[in-house]
Formats: structure tokens, C-alpha cells, sequence
């Protein structure tokens, strides 16, 4: 005969303190497991986002970044000429060579200096990034000293906001337009014309090469082929995958700490629930005497307590979960250990991590729980009811 139940359920709220107590205890553990998880999906969401499938990123060999990487005018027109290139409704090619340098910024209010991305870009790489829209003002004009900023880069930096000036490359730069690209890396940079910087900061080499495919299909072709050439020394990646590779060591580092906070913050958690649940079976000796003198089996005590842990895990991991949510209106930056360059990006809460931090909750429970329910079991009837 088993113990319905409700029996379980309707003893935590006789116990409401203790539950409220263990139940937060267990909320702020899974808070920081999810918030954890969240922030290395934030990041790796920015990231993802940032690329689009459709498009092939051309990068010198061996190059973890557009940063590190140099590709020769000349390996830059062969590139070009490819026949898996997509040609626009101008009838030209979409296609971009690209500079990408790292300056320093002082931003806002601290004056605390960041390292920022600027991105020298050509005709079609407004094109290539339907993501990105011009929110105000004014593209730059092709061989001036003008350049758009993210939004990101306008609200958090000096000079980064429009009609205001820059210094770098020992020019002064007018931002005279900022652009929204959502939640993408692209809001975290500066663009201006490719030659203009390229002349600024003596770059012979361009840093990229970004072309959209004209069949998706054809990009396993289009990698064998010009990774094989002996003429060049590029590598090719589609946009996402390059982005995603971005975000790898970043999130790795950020699981792999919140794992460690979690154990830490769970051992502390399972001992109370622990606690918790000795002292429910502490206070109920006499009722769960009363139970096997009704033919309750020790198997049914057994679950019934473990199922009272569960439930108060459950109801921990809930709470946790709820508060972890309102993370996501939060937007924090940090820096890109790939490019070296401040990235901002949101907390992200996905269903994945809603069930891992559930299990996780009720896995607590259950650890914290067993013995108790153990004890709970193995008493005998008459001990039980002479205690009374």
C-alpha cells in the first residue's frame, strides 16, 4: 500500500519556515548555476548572431581572429575572383575586403580605457550584414575621415556618440552616423572606410576577406579549393562558424567557474535540506509508527520522504529559475579573448537551461534527503510508537 502523495506535499506547508528557509537556500544555488549558464549563452548567442551561415570569411592560416590575421592585396583579388561569390542587383560582387584593428577608449563616466574594435569596411559590407541598420545619421563618405559607431560604442565610450570627435591613428575621426546591429558583436565596434584607415594606421594588408555565397552548398568547394592553392595562405570559415569559435574559450571559462561556485554553493544547500528533512523525521517518529501499524510498507516511508525532498528541491529550483530570468534585462561587457576587444552582451535564458537547473534542484533534494528517508524506513514499529 503506498502513501499518497499529497501526504508529502501537505507536510511542507505544515512546515512553512523550514521549507521557506531550505527552499531559498536551494533557489540561491540554482540562481547561480542558471545565471552562470545564461551568461555563457549570452555570450555565445551575441557571438552566433553576429555571423550569418550564408556567408565565407577568408582569413590568414593559423590566424585565431581577424585581428591576427593579414591577407595580401593580392591573395585579396584571387579571393574575389571565385566563381561562389553572389553578384548583387548592381551586377558587382558582395563582397568586402576588410581591416580590423584594435584601439584604446576611455569610456564613459570612469574614464576607464577599453579596448574597442575598428572595422575599415567597403561598398558591400552593409549589405553583407542585413542585421546591421543604420539607427542615425549618415554613412561615411567613401575617402573622408568619418566613421559610424554601434550602439554600444555610443553609450559607453568618449567620443563615440554622434557629431562627436575621435582620436586614433593619429587622425581625429567624426562620427556622423550610429548603427543597430540587436544583440550582435557588431554593436561593440567603429566602421569606417577601409582605405582611409588602412592609410591611418599603415596597414598594407587587408585583415579579412567576406563574401555571400551564391549557392550555400558550395562552400566545402569554395575551402577545398582555395585552402589548396599554393598561391595563397588564407583559410576559409562560414561567418557563423568563425564567430562561434570566438565564443569557445569565453564560455569554457565561464561554465567551467560557475560549475565550481555551484558545487561550493550545493554542498551548503544539500546540508541543509539535510538538516531539514532529520528534523521533519525527528518530529514525526509517532506518525510514521502510526503509518506501518496501518500496513504502510517500509518501502512506501521510504518514497514518501524522498518524495517530500524532491518536492522541496522542485520548489527551490522554481524559485532560482524565476529569479534568474530577470538577468536577462541585464546587459554587462567583458573583454573577447580572441580579438582582445570589449564585447557587450545579455544574459540569455533558454529552455535547455531551465530542465538542467530543474534536474540539478532535484538532484539536491534527492542527495539531501535519502538518508533521512533512510532512517525514516528502518524504524521499527514498536520504538516508533513508544516514543509518544
Amino acid at each position: 500500500m503506498g502513501i499518497p502523495y499529497y501526504y508529502s506535499f501537505r507536510n511542507l506547508l505544515t512546515r512553512r519556515l523550514t521549507t521557506a528557509l531550505t527552499a531559498s537556500g536551494m533557489a540561491l544555488v540554482v540562481f547561480v548555476f542558471a545565471a552562470t549558464l545564461m551568461l555563457a549563452e549570452g555570450l555565445q548567442k551575441t557571438l552566433l548572431e553576429t555571423g550569418s551561415y550564408d556567408n565565407a570569411v577568408v582569413i590568414r592560416k593559423s590566424s585565431n581572429s581577424e585581428v591576427q590575421s593579414g591577407v595580401e592585396r593580392v591573395q585579396a583579388s584571387i579571393v574575389e575572383s571565385q566563381p561562389e561569390a553572389a553578384i548583387g542587383a548592381d551586377g558587382k560582387r558582395l563582397l568586402a575586403k576588410e581591416l580590423v584593428v584594435l584601439i584604446n577608449l576611455p569610456k564613459r563616466g570612469t574614464g576607464k580605457p577599453a579596448n574597442v574594435i575598428i572595422r575599415g569596411i567597403g561598398p558591400s559590407s552593409l549589405l553583407l550584414r542585413p542585421q546591421v541598420m543604420l539607427a542615425e545619421g549618415r554613412m561615411p563618405k567613401p575617402g573622408s575621415a568619418e566613421v559610424i559607431a554601434g550602439a554600444s560604442i555610443a553609450k559607453r565610450f568618449r567620443g563615440g556618440g554622434i557629431g562627436e570627435t575621435l582620436r586614433f591613428g593619429m587622425r581625429d575621426w567624426t562620427v556622423v552616423g550610429i548603427f543597430d546591429a540587436g544583440s550582435t558583436g557588431f554593436s561593440s565596434e567603429i566602421w569606417g572606410d577601409v582605405d582611409q584607415l588602412m592609410q591611418a594606421f599603415r596597414r598594407p594588408v587587408y585583415s579579412s576577406v567576406l563574401f555571400k555565397l551564391r549557392d550555400s552548398g558550395g562552400f566545402e568547394r569554395f575551402k577545398q579549393r582555395i585552402e589548396s592553392d599554393p598561391r595563397l595562405t588564407v583559410e576559409a570559415k562560414r561567418e557563423t562558424r568563425y564567430y562561434l569559435d570566438q565564443s569557445e574559450a569565453m564560455s569554457k571559462f565561464l561554465r567551467i567557474l560557475g560549475m565550481a561556485l555551484t558545487i561550493i554553493f550545493s554542498l551548503g544547500a544539500i546540508i541543509g535540506a539535510m538538516i531539514t528533512m532529520y528534523a521533519a523525521v525527528a518530529n514525526r517518529i509517532v506518525e510514521i509508527g502510526t503509518l506501518r501499524a496501518l500496513g504502510f510498507r517500509k518501502g512506501s516511508i521510504l518514497a514518501a520522504f524522498i518524495l517530500e525532498a524532491l518536492f522541496l528541491g522542485l520548489l527551490g529550483g522554481v524559485i532560482g529559475i524565476f529569479f534568474a530570468s530577470f538577468m536577462q534585462l541585464i546587459t554587462i561587457s567583458t573583454m573577447n579573448w580572441q580579438s582582445f576587444a570589449e564585447l557587450a552582451f545579455s544574459f540569455a535564458l533558454t529552455f535547455d537551461i531551465v530542465w538542467k537547473s530543474l534536474v540539478f534542484s532535484l538532484v539536491m533534494g534527492f542527495v539531501g534527503g535519502v538518508l533521512p528517508a533512510f532512517r525514516a524506513a528502518r524504524m521499527k514499529i514498536v520504538d516508533a510508537l513508544r516514543s509518544s
